[in-house]
């Protein structure tokens, strides 16, 4: 289970500890969506904080019971991304852009942070440039879902944001199963895609995707 020795480590009084993660690096369709999270010290000691882990491994009752926690408690930003920035861009810079996004809007909507040192704590082994955090300040943490608190808080909150997106697109485009595999390459996504045809929604640069275009 994650929990906060690493925030821990770097955290004193003017400064404030963010966790940021990120889902959607690999599916076919839909936006990449990052999340920045700061939980305050003094309700550190919660139950429900007990129970924020890994978004992957927690069940979909229990990841939609904590994104409420996390948001009635915390400190929470979103990043979002879509697939024409992707397109233009590759999806790693996509993916940095979402967590900078992400951190930004946590800053300005929560003015107890405006005026405090950030410091970030991200998912992976590789660190976006962010506009609000010193590159000394920003710590890219390998497998960080699964060892802080609040990078395991970010991935429930962007993980529960991108699959909620994907259920709406669902509505409109039946077809691709995304309600249910969030725009990943699974058999019900490849059907769809054969016999629908790409949406506005895929990701063109996409090798299967792209392969389908030049089909035609």
């Amino acid at each position: 289970m994650p929990d906060f020795s690493l925030e821990q480590k770097f955290q004193n009084n003017q400064n404030c500890i963010i966790g940021i993660d990120e889902v959607g690096r690999g599916p076919w369709a839909g936006p990449v969506v990052a999340s920045a999270v700061c939980i305050p010290k003094e309700i550190q000691a919660l139950d429900f904080v007990n129970d924020i882990n890994d978004s992957k491994k927690l069940s979909f009752k229990k990841r939609e019971t904590l994104f409420d926690l996390i948001n009635e408690h915390c400190f929470v930003g979103i990043g979002i991304i879509a697939p024409k920035v992707i397109d233009s861009v590759n999806i790693l810079q996509a993916s940095f852009l979402a967590m900078d996004d992400a951190l930004n809007n946590l800053v300005k909507t929560n003015l107890a942070i405006s005026n405090k040192e950030i410091v970030s704590l991200i998912d992976g082994n590789k660190k976006p440039n962010l506009k609000l955090c010193t590159p000394q300040n920003s710590h890219a943490v390998i497998k960080g879902d699964s060892i802080s608190t609040s990078i395991a808080a970010a991935s429930i909150i962007a993980k529960v944001t991108r699959d909620r997106i994907m259920a709406d697109l669902h509505e409109t485009y039946p077809h691709y199963g995304w309600n249910t595999n969030s725009g990943y390459g699974t058999k019900v996504h490849i059907e769809g895609l054969d016999n629908h045809g790409v949406t506005e929604h895929h990701r063109k640069s996409f090798k299967p995707i792209k392969l389908r275009i030049h089909e035609k």
